[in-house]
């Protein structure tokens, strides 16, 4: 038995190249992301943009950011920005991602990449045809944590993975954005990312998919259970709600032990591995936030583009793609609709 797990091999976010980063879409995560940089990278933003010129310099203002643009054509515009932060709402960062590839920015997008994978197949051909970087900030996966429990699994310690258990619930008023059908509203995007994204990074792609859904009103979904299997049997247990809160907790469980991740489990934070001969390893790390982890996938995208990469080796487009296209077919045997799609 293993006496104590790996460290993580994660590279210190500072000694990341400096890349010149704009903002599109100064909203809530846009401030936690802006924070996290400032914080704990190399990383300049220099611009943001916002169809709200107010906003702009209000935001520009907060962080203290040279250049605020009240369109995003202007922001794109801007000959001293690099790469581009897409974090405006779900339906917008096709668009967004698109134009930025266009106008010759790197790009990375707030997850997730598309509203669904044709959506994130074709920012991923964009970023062929332009040579340029695009990425999907789906930040979980670029934490130390997660390269730790990469480790993990890697190693076989675990024996044959047979289970992975994930939820995220998180209980909304009705005034909240995620209640609005017109910005792909409801748990599947914000929150249901996660548990398909981690089943995925275990388990690869499923062969077979159920699914159960409760609605929040007429118009939108509220709650989706899911199984996921694969072709060796493994599978995975999935919820994800806005109807209440949850432990947002996840299990890995395999013949020879299991990783237990208290909630948040896509957050910073501790989690053990049970071995089934009574051993118990600790990965000892405090809880963080978002401020705490975002800025992980930055300083990776950094690395990328001054390697020449279009991508990140971490976080691939194809995974993302094949995420997407797992959260797609959860979706469809709920005939859960989002805009400018057709019904099944």
């Amino acid at each position: 038995m293993p006496v104590h797990l790996p460290a993580a091999r994660t590279p210190d976010p500072r000694s990341a190249p400096a890349m010149r980063w704009g903002i599109l879409g100064p909203g809530w995560i846009a401030s936690r992301f802006v924070a996290a940089l400032q914080k704990h990278t190399s990383q300049e933003v220099v611009a943001v943009g916002s169809r709200s010129a107010g906003r702009a310099e209000e935001f520009a203002r907060s962080f203290g950011i040279a250049a605020h643009h009240g369109s995003y054509e202007s922001l794109l515009a801007d000959p001293s920005v690099d790469i581009v932060y897409v974090c405006t709402p779900h339906t917008e960062h096709r668009p967004g991602a698109l134009a930025a590839l266009d106008a010759g920015k790197h790009v990375l997008v707030e997850k997730p990449l598309g509203i669904n994978a044709e959506q994130a197949r074709e920012i991923a051909e964009k970023s062929t045809r332009t040579g340029l970087f695009a990425g999907e900030a789906m930040w979980s996966r670029f934490l130390p944590k997660f390269d730790v429990l990469r480790q993990v699994l890697d190693s076989g310690m675990l024996g044959e993975i047979r289970t992975v258990m994930a939820d995220h619930g998180e209980y909304f008023t009705t005034d909240h954005r995620i209640y609005d059908p017109a910005l792909a509203g409801g748990p599947m995007l914000d929150l249901g990312s996660y548990p398909v994204a981690f089943a995925h990074w275990v388990l690869g792609a499923p062969t077979d998919i159920a699914a159960l859904g409760t609605p929040a009103n007429a118009e939108l979904n509220g709650q989706i259970s899911a199984v996921l299997g694969n072709v060796d049997g493994a599978q995975a247990v999935l919820n994800t709600t806005i109807l209440s809160d949850t432990p947002t907790s996840a299990a890995i469980c395999g013949v020879d032990g299991q990783v237990r991740i208290p909630g948040p489990f896509y957050q910073p934070g501790p989690f053990e591995v049970r071995l089934r001969d009574g051993g118990v390893l600790r990965h000892d790390e405090e809880h963080g936030g978002h401020e705490d982890g975002l800025h992980y996938s930055a300083a990776d995208a950094a690395r990328e583009i001054v390697s020449g990469n279009r991508e990140s080796t971490i976080h691939p487009l194809d995974d993302v793609i094949s995420t997407l296209t797992t959260m797609d077919a959860i979706r469809a045997r709920l005939d859960i609709v989002f805009p400018g799609e057709q019904h099944p």
